[in-house]
């Protein structure tokens, strides 16, 4: 499952550099780290979308997620968790939209 994230990923935003960060696939802009891919505990796999290791000022920072993929447990950062493979096929092109949007919207 995480490797048919980070072609989602790949897929979405070629510009991204891959590296492991925090144990896991990450993918950066520049020095900004951007999405970040995890197992969850408790089964399936995570799509954290954010804006680098420092907090950052939130004020006048807005994102819309018109599909409701992702829990949102901040302004600036957004987590979609995905339990099985036929989950991820089937968002698949929603997906895909959400990290081209994100990446553009927090550059």
């Amino acid at each position: 499952m995480v490797d048919a994230l980070r072609a989602i990923v790949i897929d979405a935003a070629p510009e991204l550099v891959e590296e492991i960060k925090w144990n896991a696939p990450s993918f950066r802009d520049g020095a900004d780290h951007k999405v970040t891919l995890g197992i969850e505990r408790k089964g399936g796999v995570r799509i954290v979308l954010h804006r680098g290791v420092a907090s950052r000022d939130v004020a006048g920072f807005s994102f819309a997620d018109p599909d409701g993929l992702a829990s949102w447990p901040a302004a600036d950062r957004g987590v979609v968790t995905l339990r099985d493979p036929p989950t991820i096929e089937t968002k698949r092109a929603a997906l895909g939209a959400l990290i081209a949007r994100w990446v553009a919207a927090t550059r």
